[in-house]
């Protein structure tokens, strides 16, 4: 009784604007709405990324245990990622001497799909170009074994010693922090290096739809003029990464957001512009649907089919969008503005 007061309350305290509805129901249909809306007042289940730079998932796994921590795997090609299934107290998770060792990194499940779908190796030039706080370049850099180099970019000075907070937490010793907007930076990086990646992640700044879960605040401050703005900069920050990606090289696109002006159109300007081809992804113990390819009157290419959505119903995790592509050629029908 007491939880259903409880939401109640929430749900009075954040209402769901009607055109956040009318769009979500044109994306996935009525049923599936109403569920995405219903699971977002409940709390997603605390996951965790083992940081392999620092202790094997079998020792950190029985040091859990030994907590009384109830653990799952839910991906068997990555053992690394656990869920925490036992009822944790407020602040526990982040208090252990393990976490405070950098043995293990907070981090929704939905939040690691990018750089399970890249899988930088050792040895790549890897950049990270909206970086902070540092979960994907951390993990980027435990896929690496520390070795190749990794390009963390990001602009908040505040949010640049968060990311060197955590970089230090976990060990991380083959990375360069850079500060600067994303766009400039990469326009700078080429013009004056002519330096380029062989892999790419631009994690967007987003709307956040995706992240409900975490930010119920994000109910009141929905609205369909502040996506149109974001998927402008969006295509930006795309555009210039891509110019910044050797051929054969690839890079992943991805936000915490559902809408189609913030996804797959972004990465439909790209096709249209870049000679780019859009791969399959398929990460196994993962419900991810296709991307969409018409969206309310527009079509987008067809191999956007190709791009994955998670949404939070499916996982009992966040929301999230991410579409891996491959550079072909260095062809590009924009103008190269300084």
């Amino acid at each position: 009784m007491e939880l259903l007061e409880h939401k109640a309350k929430l749900k009075e305290k954040y209402p769901i604007k009607p055109d956040f509805r009318a769009r979500m129901e044109d994306l996935i249909g009525k049923e599936d709405a109403d569920r995405f809306f219903e699971i977002a007042y409940y709390g997603s289940p605390s996951s965790i990324r083992v940081n392999t730079l620092k202790i094997s998932v079998d020792d950190l796994k029985k040091r859990l245990e030994d907590y009384g921590w109830k653990l799952e795997q839910p991906i068997k090609k990555h053992l690394e990622i656990m869920i925490i299934r036992s009822r944790l107290k407020p602040g526990e998770l982040g208090k252990t001497k393990e976490h405070l060792l950098g043995y293990y990194y907070v981090q929704d499940i939905s939040s690691m799909l990018p750089l399970l779908t890249l899988l930088p190796t050792k040895g790549d030039m890897f950049l990270d170009l909206c970086s902070s706080p540092g979960s994907k370049t951390t993990q980027a850099a435990a896929m690496m074994e520390n070795s190749g180099v990794i390009v963390a970019n990001e602009l908040s000075l505040g949010r640049i010693s968060i990311l060197n907070s955590n970089l230090e937490r976990c060990g991380v010793s083959n990375t360069i922090v850079t500060k600067n907007d994303g766009v400039r930076f990469c326009k700078r990086l080429r013009k004056k290096t002519k330096f380029v990646f062989n892999k790419i992640l631009v994690d967007a700044p987003c709307s956040g739809e995706g992240t409900l879960r975490k930010s119920l605040k994000t109910f009141n401050m929905w609205n369909e003029k502040t996506i149109k703005n974001l998927s402008k900069i969006q295509k930006r920050l795309a555009v210039e990464a891509l110019r910044c990606l050797e051929v054969g090289g690839e890079m992943v696109y991805s936000t915490c957001t559902l809408g189609p002006e913030e996804n797959e159109a972004v990465v439909d300007f790209l096709i249209k512009n870049f000679d780019i081809e859009v791969l399959d992804v398929k990460i196994e113990g993962i419900k991810l649907r296709d991307g969409i390819v018409s969206w309310r009157g527009e079509d987008y290419d067809k191999s956007l089919i190709k791009a994955k959505r998670l949404y939070p119903q499916d996982n009992d995790t966040d929301g999230f969008f991410l579409c891996k592509m491959r550079k072909l050629s260095d062809k590009c029908l924009l103008e190269d503005k300084k």
